[in-house]
């Protein structure tokens, strides 16, 4: 058998293998660690996005598919409004574009007025030693309507779909032209096409609870800021962003769409 030879001649024998047991341990040590597996991952952190803070009171973190419009109509407030309020605040906001995260203010601030509905005045009492005394309530931040206000038919025809969670409304079948009439004595806060979906739209606000919605309507009669009472005639059914004509008709309590028809007389 061939010798291995002395790699440093010049060393003592003793000296040389302790230094050829130094490398092979070394060479030992590396591969192993080179061919060992994690027991644990590496961690990862995303520099990509933040916790998202909490939306302060009175605002709306917009989410993705949003649009203004119906941010107003989710929150029971005038679109007008809304572009007013977030304009005085921000004199750089576009209400045409608005990003995922933008905090957009949805109830009025301190000083500011919200479109309301007109105020009913009250029949005078004739006998005044009659009347019963009593204590004037403290003035609320927000009117709230009686509850179980009564609605009339905004059209004439069918009942062809039902409330339900997607429908927010009911849709009553018709033809093209035939009236649709106001719900309730309120305020026109919208009159246009702009909500995806709603075709021609009017929104009358009744107070700071109630609203309703008027959508596919081949001709709208009045515009934003028009008083109107109820039974007056607003619109022409029509078929505008659907397959039919029809009106379709939603109640809103609070922004929340609820079903008009226990409303309804």
């Amino acid at each position: 058998m061939r010798s291995i030879a002395n790699p440093m001649p010049n060393m003592p024998k003793s000296l040389s293998h302790c230094f050829l047991f130094a490398v092979l341990s070394a060479s030992l040590v590396l591969i192993t660690a080179c061919t060992t597996p994690r027991t644990k991952p590496a961690t990862v952190t995303d520099r990509t996005s933040s916790a998202v803070e909490p939306t302060p009171p009175g605002y709306y973190r917009v989410k993705k598919g949003d649009t203004l419009g119906f941010i107003a109509l989710d929150n029971g407030q005038a679109l007008r409004d809304i572009t007013q309020w977030n304009t005085a605040a921000n004199p750089s906001f576009n209400p045409n574009v608005i990003e995922v995260g933008d905090l957009i203010i949805v109830k009025p601030p301190a000083g500011s007025k919200a479109a309301k509905a007109p105020e009913k005045k009250s029949t005078p009492t004739t006998d005044k030693t009659d009347a019963p005394t009593s204590t004037p309530e403290p003035t609320k931040a927000e009117v709230v309507a009686e509850p179980g206000i009564r609605l009339s038919w905004p059209a004439k025809g069918k009942v062809s779909a039902e409330f339900s969670e997607s429908n927010k409304g009911i849709d009553i079948a018709g033809k093209v032209g035939e009236p649709v009439l106001s719900a309730s004595d309120g305020k026109v806060v919208y009159a246009g096409n702009s909500l995806r979906g709603y075709g021609n739209l009017i929104i009358v606000k009744h107070d700071n609870t109630y609203l309703t919605a008027y959508a596919h309507n081949s001709k709208l009669l009045v515009k934003e800021g028009d008083s109107v009472r109820k039974g007056q005639k607003i619109a022409e059914m029509g078929d505008t962003d659907t397959t039919a004509p029809k009106l379709h008709f939603e109640l809103r309590v609070n922004g929340k769409p609820v079903n008009p028809t226990p409303y309804l007389q």
